[in-house]
């Protein structure tokens, strides 16, 4: 299972809280911030929790109540989400993607001009 498959929507969630932070959050935090966003439950949102540790994504540490840690980096989880998307949709081609959003109209002209600045600093690091 990949690691893109590993967090549903829902545990991604408790991750972006965990990413949030640099150091660990407390099992009380993680439940009144997604109580107030999502409307969770106390009983739903500690099922997520437990799943996410159960995957090996997160780790518990005991003091006072429970504290919570991202073993994902959120930069390794959004480039397994991004290596899937392109595999999945767009045939393991990164140039069609970027096509794709250049077609659609979701690149923006400052996104385009950073774009050939990075293509033209990459490329002129490879030569």
């Amino acid at each position: 299972m990949s690691l893109s498959e590993k967090i549903s929507p829902a545990e991604l969630e408790v991750m972006q809280i965990l990413w949030e932070h640099s150091s660990p959050v407390s099992s009380t935090e993680i439940r009144r911030r997604l109580q107030s966003a999502k409307g969770w439950e106390k009983s739903t949102i500690l099922t997520l929790i437990r799943r996410l540790l159960e995957k090996g994504v997160i780790s518990a540490e005991k003091r006072e109540v429970l504290y919570y840690s991202a073993n994902v980096a959120e930069k390794a989880y959004a480039d397994a989400q991004t290596e899937e998307i392109v595999k999945r949709l767009y045939q393991g081609s990164a140039k069609n993607m970027v096509a794709s959003l250049y077609q659609g109209g979701h690149l923006t002209e400052k996104d385009i001009r950073e774009l050939k600045e990075l293509f033209q600093v990459e490329g002129g690091m490879n030569e």
